[in-house]
């Protein structure tokens, strides 16, 4: 690895300002990690992204809370679709 990509990455670590505790408890959930495994395929709806596990949406919302408060996804909302 050429310096200066360890050094964009030592600068983005340096900039990364959420407790690692936060993101630990984001991932210690199944259905949060296989939320964030399907995002890495692209953009979904939160329906789209529920189907799979059977809950209530309510339930599920709070799952994508704990991820968006951990920094590791964002909610983007288009006109009535949040994706």
């Amino acid at each position: 690895m050429p310096n200066g990509e360890l050094l964009d990455t030592v600068c983005h670590m340096e900039n990364f300002t959420i407790p690692l505790n936060v993101v630990s408890h984001a991932l210690a959930d199944p259905t949060r990690r296989s939320v964030i495994d399907r995002l890495g395929s692209g953009s979904a709806s939160i329906k789209e992204l529920a189907e799979p596990f059977g809950l209530g949406l309510p339930s599920f919302l709070k799952h994508m809370k704990v991820l968006e408060s951990s920094g590791l996804i964002k909610r983007e909302e288009v006109g009535r679709v949040r994706t």
